[in-house]
C-alpha cells in the first residue's frame, strides 16, 4: 500500500509555505495570489508566525507595519489596483491586534476585494486560562472577540487542529478567487495551534492556480435585455467596478461608441471610460455631477454594470424620475442583478457587453437624444472649468459669498482649484486616491480619468483612514510603473490615520501626499448645515475659555508637515497656485513619500449635484430653524420611489 509523502510543519509554517504557492489566473494571465505578507507581532501570533514568515521570507517577503487596519486596507487597495487578482495576507496578535482587523475586512466585503487575514486567537486547549485578553463569556466559552470577524467576512473558519488546514485552505482561496463572493477570508488562529507540528501530504503545497472565471450570460437573459433596449428612446449605462474588474473597458467604448448610448460612471466605475468622447458623462449620483443627473432622470432605459447601486448612486430611489423607466443590469452577483427589478443579465461585465454589442449592432440611440446629451454637457462644462481653473483667484470678500462666513486663514485657492492643478499636472499612468470624507466625491464629480490618468475611489464602505496605506497597495500593484501614485486627503483624515507613511518610507514606496488642510471634518459639516443648520464638532477649534460648552476657539494649530516630516516624508508646505504648480512638478522623480500641503479655503464647495439623500433631520427639536429643513426633507421623499 503507498502513502503519499509527508512534510512536517507547524501549521503556522504550513500557512505561509501554502500562500507562496498559490497563483490567480484570468484569460492568460498568472500572478502570484498572494505576492507578499505584512503583519504587527504580538504574544498571540509572534512564536507562531513570526517564526514561520522568517522561515520563509524569501518566497514571501514581509512587510511590517504601523497599524494592523491600514496593512489590511494596503491589501484591499492592492487587489483593487490589480483587478482583484493580487491581495496582501496581513497577520495580527490577539485581542486588540486582531479588532483592529474587522474595520478592514468589512471595507474588504462590501467592495468584493478579496483580502486574506490570519488573526491570532486565545488558546484552543483552554488549560492556561483565562489568558491575557481573553473574552470570558459565561453562556459561550467557545466565544471568541474573533467571533466578530464572521458578520464581515466571506469566509471565516477557526483553525483548532492542524489538519484542517488541509481543507480549510483550498476553501479559503475558492472564495478569494470567486468574484461573486469574495472579500475577506479569515482564518482564526489559536496562539498555541499556530506552533503545532503536523505531517502535512506534501501534495498541499505544490503550485496551484486559482482561475478567475467569466460567467457566461444565457442565451434567454440576452435576449431579455435586447428586447428592452432595442426600443429604447433614451437609454443609459451605469458602470461600476465590474468594468475595471472584468477588464471591459475597451469593450464598453466600442459598445458606446456603436450606439451612442452615453455612460455615466460610479464610485467603483470612474474612469470605466477609455478616452474623452461625446458619450461620456462623468460621475453619477450625490457626488456627480449636474448634467449626468438630469439625463439619468430623463432616461428610459438603465443600463447597469457593475454595479450594487447604492443609495448614493440612485438619490436614495430618487433619480429614476421617468414614469416608464426599465431597468437592464449586467453583473456576477445575482444580488446586485435584480436591483431595481432588472432584466437580469448575470454575466462577467465584458462578456455581458460584448454579446449585446453583437445583437444591437444595426441600433443607435435617436438624434434628439444625442442632442440632449451634448446640450446638458455643454452646460456642466463651463460650470466645472471654472470650479477648477486655479487662474481664476477666488475672492474670499466678495459680496456674493458673504454668506459662507469664510473664515480668514493663509489659504488662498479652493479645494476645487487645488483639484484642477492636480488635473492639470496629471499624466497617463498617474493614479489618483482618495476615500472619505469630500475628496472622493469631488474627484467623482470633475475628474477627467481618461486617458489612464487613474482614479481609485474607495466609497463603499467609505472608510477614512484607507487613503494612505492605500498608496502602499497601489505601488505593490506595479511596482514597475514609473506613473505617479497620488493620494489625496483631506486634514480630517490625515491625521486620523498618516502612520504608514513611515512604512512607505520603511519599503522606499514612491507616493505623493496631496493634503487639503482645510481645518476640519468639512463634506460632514456640510450636510450638518444642511441636515441640522448649525456647526457643532465639526471644525478643528480649540474649546472655548468662556463657552465652555463650544469647540468654538481659534483653529487648531497643527503643523501637518512635521508630521509628515517626521514619519520619513519629504514635506512642502505650497500655498499660491505657483507654489503648488513648483511642488508638484519639482517632486515628481522624487524617490520615496513626498508630502505636499496645502490650505485650501474652508466653506467652499464644487457645484452641487442637485440629488437628493435620504438623511432625515430631527422631526422635533428646540431650534426653530429646524422644522424647516425637516419639512424640505419630506418635500424630498415625494420623489422616492421602489423599482421591483
Amino acid at each position: 500500500m503507498s502513502h503519499e509523502p509527508t512534510i512536517r510543519l507547524t501549521v503556522a509554517q504550513a500557512v505561509v509555505k501554502f500562500l507562496s504557492s498559490q497563483y490567480s489566473v484570468l484569460d492568460d494571465d498568472r500572478q502570484r495570489f498572494i505576492p507578499a505578507a505584512a503583519g504587527i507581532f504580538g504574544h498571540g501570533n509572534v512564536a507562531g508566525f513570526s517564526q514561520a514568515f522568517s522561515q520563509y521570507a524569501d518566497d514571501l517577503p514581509f512587510i511590517q507595519g504601523r497599524n494592523e487596519q491600514s496593512l489590511a486596507h494596503a491589501g484591499s487597495a492592492l487587489a483593487k489596483a490589480s483587478g482583484r487578482r493580487q491581495t496582501l495576507a496581513v497577520t495580527a496578535s490577539i485581542g486588540p491586534g486582531a479588532m483592529n482587523l474587522v474595520t478592514a475586512a468589512a471595507l474588504a466585503t462590501v467592495n468584493r476585494l478579496p483580502l486574506f487575514l490570519l488573526p491570532g486567537d486565545t488558546y484552543a486547549t483552554r488549560r492556561q486560562g483565562p489568558v491575557l485578553q481573553e473574552l470570558e463569556n459565561p453562556q459561550d466559552p467557545n466565544l471568541t472577540v474573533n467571533d466578530s470577524f464572521r458578520p464581515v467576512s466571506a469566509f471565516f473558519d477557526r483553525i483548532t487542529r492542524p489538519e484542517q488546514l488541509i481543507t480549510a485552505l483550498p476553501k479559503a482561496f475558492r472564495v478569494l478567487a470567486n468574484p461573486a463572493e469574495t472579500g475577506a477570508v479569515v482564518l482564526s488562529l489559536p496562539q498555541d495551534i499556530q506552533s503545532h507540528a503536523y505531517d502535512f501530504p506534501v501534495s498541499l503545497f505544490r503550485e496551484r492556480d486559482w482561475p478567475i472565471r467569466r460567467t457566461i450570460p444565457q442565451p434567454s437573459d440576452i435576449e431579455q435585455a435586447v428586447s428592452v433596449l432595442a426600443s429604447a428612446k433614451k437609454p443609459l449605462i451605469i458602470a461600476g467596478g465590474g468594468v475595471h474588474y472584468s477588464e471591459a473597458r475597451e469593450a464598453l467604448a466600442a459598445f458606446a461608441e456603436s450606439t451612442g448610448i452615453p455612460v455615466a460612471e460610479t464610485f467603483g466605475g470612474k474612469g470605466a471610460a477609455l478616452t474623452d468622447a461625446d458619450w461620456v458623462l462623468g460621475g453619477i449620483g450625490l457626488e456627480g455631477n449636474p448634467a449626468t443627473n438630469r439625463l439619468v432622470a430623463q432616461a428610459d432605459v438603465i443600463v447597469s454594470i457593475g454595479t450594487r447601486l447604492t443609495d448614493f448612486a440612485t438619490g436614495s430611489q430618487t433619480m429614476f424620475k421617468n414614469p416608464d423607466v426599465r431597468f437592464v443590469s449586467i453583473n456576477i452577483a445575482e444580488l446586485d442583478a435584480i436591483k431595481q427589478g432588472a432584466v437580469a443579465m448575470l454575466s462577467d461585465a465584458k462578456l455581458g457587453i460584448e454579446a449585446l454589442s453583437q445583437q444591437l449592432s444595426d441600433y443607435s440611440v435617436p438624434g434628439d437624444w444625442t442632442a440632449e446629451v451634448a446640450s446638458q454637457k455643454a452646460e456642466w462644462a463651463p460650470q466645472r472649468s471654472q470650479a477648477l481653473d486655479p487662474d481664476t483667484a477666488f475672492d474670499k470678500h466678495a459680496p456674493e459669498h458673504a454668506a459662507l462666513g469664510i473664515p480668514d486663514t493663509d489659504a488662498t485657492v479652493t479645494q476645487g482649484q487645488l483639484i484642477g492643478l492636480l488635473q492639470e499636472h496629471a499624466q497617463p499612468g498617474d493614479t489618483l486616491i482618495a476615500a472619505a470624507g469630500g475628496p472622493p466625491g469631488d474627484l467623482l464629480k470633475v475628474w477627467d480619468a481618461t486617458d489612464d490618468r487613474r482614479c481609485h475611489l474607495e466609497f463603499g464602505f467609505s472608510c477614512m483612514g484607507y487613503e494612505i496605506p492605500a498608496g502602499i497597495g497601489v505601488r505593490l500593484a506595479d511596482p514597475e510603473s514609473t506613473g505617479r501614485v497620488s493620494v489625496f486627503i483631506g486634514d480630517g483624515t490625515f491625521l486620523m490615520n498618516p502612520t504608514e507613511i513611515l512604512t512607505a518610507a520603511q519599503e522606499h514606496l514612491d507616493i505623493t501626499y496631496v493634503i487639503s488642510e482645510n481645518h476640519g471634518f468639512q463634506v460632514i459639516r456640510r450636510l450638518q448645515m444642511m441636515k441640522y443648520g448649525e456647526q457643532f464638532g465639526n471644525d478643528f477649534r480649540y474649546r472655548d475659555e468662556e463657552d465652555t460648552a463650544r469647540l468654538s476657539g481659534d483653529y487648531l494649530h497643527v503643523d501637518l508637515g512635521e508630521i509628515a516630516s517626521g514619519l520619513g516624508a519629504k514635506t512642502i508646505r505650497a500655498t499660491s497656485v505657483d507654489e503648488i504648480r513648483a511642488a508638484l512638478n519639482d517632486t515628481r522623480d522624487v524617490h520615496g513619500p513626498v508630502a505636499i500641503v496645502v490650505p485650501t479655503i474652508p466653506l467652499v464647495d464644487l457645484p452641487g449635484s442637485g440629488v437628493f439623500w435620504d438623511v432625515a433631520p430631527a422631526e422635533v427639536a428646540e431650534q426653530e430653524w429646524v422644522s424647516g429643513l425637516r419639512a424640505d426633507y419630506e418635500k424630498g421623499l415625494e420623489d422616492q420611489k421602489w423599482h421591483v
